[in-house]
């Protein structure tokens, strides 16, 4: 009987712990949700037909400067897509107030405001990624499809996460904000390598526009912009250790990619650019979500 009884038990131990079951929402439903110990709150969508039992990949949706959350997922409409394809969306807000909204920490890089972040700012990295483990420990988010996507600074941000944390993200998506590192440390001409290092190769797929005057595509701009998309593409490329010379191709009537492959690891480097297209959200929210989800980071 007690042979029996430690088998028992051995087997008790030994089995797997069971999943938590995700309750932090309603399915369908766009609610503001704490996150864990880091007393600071996101808006998330839950998409139409989730499964609490069934973890789901995330979207985080970074705001542009000055704004936040709330209103940059009303205006990508990436609830919509999230519905669509079963993805979860999280719009959090910057770590930094900026009049009504938020700006986002980049270590060394001037805010909107002109100030640089010190060291008792929110450092919004350490947020994003205890953010990630809150949302596996729930039982909502498989931690292996977890992406990042930004208008404006939030795409600065977006860049910044590929390069400080491609630990924590399978691809990410820059909207009218790519860069290649720290723009506080580079030569205004050109990215500098030593300002980003990331892990592993790191899937982008970028969107601008070529009227955009805040972020232009042909650099210039603010000392947070200065070098050029295709030269922050390029440098991405590199990092990436793609292999062959960039092809551009029409997709559109008005839009055009320029494309990097023959990355390691299929990181490849895609920048989509409308004709026409100012600072805004010039995305396809289905192609943004079809190039993401081809990619799934190694546990």
């Amino acid at each position: 009987m007690i042979r029996f009884l430690a088998l028992v038990l051995a087997c008790v131990i030994a089995a797997p712990a069971q999943a938590a079951t995700c309750a932090i929402g309603i399915a369908g439903a766009t609610q503001r949700v704490e996150i864990g110990a880091t007393g600071r709150a996101m808006t998330v969508h839950l998409p139409r037909g989730f499964d609490p039992a069934s973890p789901a990949p995330l979207v985080f949706l970074l705001h542009g400067s000055g704004s936040n959350g709330a209103a940059m997922l009303r205006d990508a409409k990436l609830a919509e897509a999230a519905d669509a394809h079963g993805f979860i969306v999280a719009a959090p807000d910057g770590g930094i107030a900026h009049g009504q909204g938020f700006v986002w920490n980049i270590p060394g890089v001037p805010t909107i405001a002109g100030t640089v972040p010190g060291p008792d700012d929110a450092d919004d990295v350490a947020y994003l990624s205890r953010a990630i483990d809150w949302f596996v420990r729930q039982g909502c988010v498989d931690r292996t499809r977890v992406y990042a996507t930004g208008l404006s600074g939030g795409g600065r941000m977006t860049s910044w996460l590929g390069c400080v944390a491609a630990d924590r993200f399978a691809a990410i998506a820059p909207v009218v904000g790519l860069r290649a590192g720290n723009p506080a440390k580079e030569d205004p001409s050109r990215p500098d390598p030593a300002t980003c290092r990331p892990t592993r190769p790191m899937p982008i797929i970028a969107f601008a526009g070529d009227r955009d005057k805040t972020n232009p595509i042909q650099g210039g701009g603010a000392g947070y912009w200065r070098y050029t998309m295709h030269a922050a593409e390029q440098r991405w490329a590199q990092l990436n250790g793609c292999a062959t010379a960039p092809t551009t191709r029409w997709l559109a009537p008005g839009v055009y990619e320029e494309l990097y492959t023959g990355c390691r690891g299929g990181a490849d480097v895609s920048g989509r650019i409308t004709v026409g297209g100012g600072h805004s959200w010039v995305v396809d929210n289905d192609a943004l979500w079809a190039f993401l989800s081809r990619h799934r980071r190694t546990r």
